[in-house]
Parts: C-alpha cells; sequence; structure tokens
C-alpha cells in the first residue's frame, strides 16, 4: 500500500491564471509560501520560507480563478507530482508540483472583497479534478 498525500496551508503569491488546453482541460496554477520559524545554535529566532507550486485542474481550476488571490491564506491538499521538461535549448528542467484535490480560502488579502457565505470556496464541493480522468 502506498500514499501520495500532502496538506499545506499558506500564503498565495501569485493570483491564479486560467489557461486552457487542447481538448478543453482548463488549468490554473499558484505559488503558495509555508514559512517555519526556529532558533538557530545562538537561540536566534530565525524563520525560513519555501514556495511551492500549487496546479489545479478543470472545475478546481475555474474556482481557483474565482476565489483565490495573492495575499490570501490558502488550506490546500492534494498530491505530490514530480515532472520534467526540455527547454527550447535542449536544457533539461526538473520541478516538483501539488496536485490539489481540495482547497479553502482561510483569510483574504487586504484588498480581498467577502467571499459569499457558501460561495465555492471550498473546491472538495466539486467532483473530483485530475489530469487525464
Amino acid at each position: 500500500m502506498t500514499l501520495n498525500k500532502v496538506m499545506m496551508i499558506g500564503y498565495v503569491g501569485t493570483d491564479p491564471g486560467l489557461r486552457q488546453l487542447e481538448g478543453g482541460y482548463s488549468y490554473a496554477n499558484i505559488r503558495l509560501a509555508t514559512t517555519e520559524s526556529f532558533l538557530d545554535k545562538n537561540g536566534q529566532r530565525e524563520s525560513r520560507t519555501e514556495w511551492h507550486s500549487v496546479l489545479f485542474w478543470r472545475t478546481h481550476a475555474e474556482l481557483a480563478q474565482k476565489y483565490i488571490r495573492k495575499g490570501c491564506l490558502l488550506f490546500v491538499e492534494g498530491k505530490l507530482r514530480n515532472r520534467s521538461w526540455e527547454d527550447k535549448d535542449g536544457v533539461k528542467h526538473y520541478t516538483t508540483e501539488i496536485i490539489a484535490d481540495t482547497f479553502r480560502v482561510l483569510g483574504r488579502g487586504e484588498d480581498e472583497k467577502e467571499i459569499p457565505e457558501g460561495g465555492g470556496s471550498e473546491a472538495s464541493e466539486t467532483p473530483s479534478a485530475t489530469p487525464g480522468s
């Protein structure tokens, strides 16, 4: 038995951009920042921020575009996916992404409007949206 599951709470660094693939599949991606605080060897408090790529497919992508904005606090649940590609110069690149299964906006950025009650800020209300299904 295996399990590929990740849950994160972090701040959104980019507004999601909705894009279309051939065949009508839509997707959106964001950058999500998580920060951990710790004491260094001298007892001084330090923090480290990690940036994560989060990918939303189909209905999740449409909901992400509608409700997620830069600066908001976001809960994301999904799975990790590693992929690689070659750029136009033939250089191979690698990335690790979170494929979101569920998300919930926990807090708004300063410039955000109120999210309507029951307005779909939780994508788990929609059917599962995964690549190729």
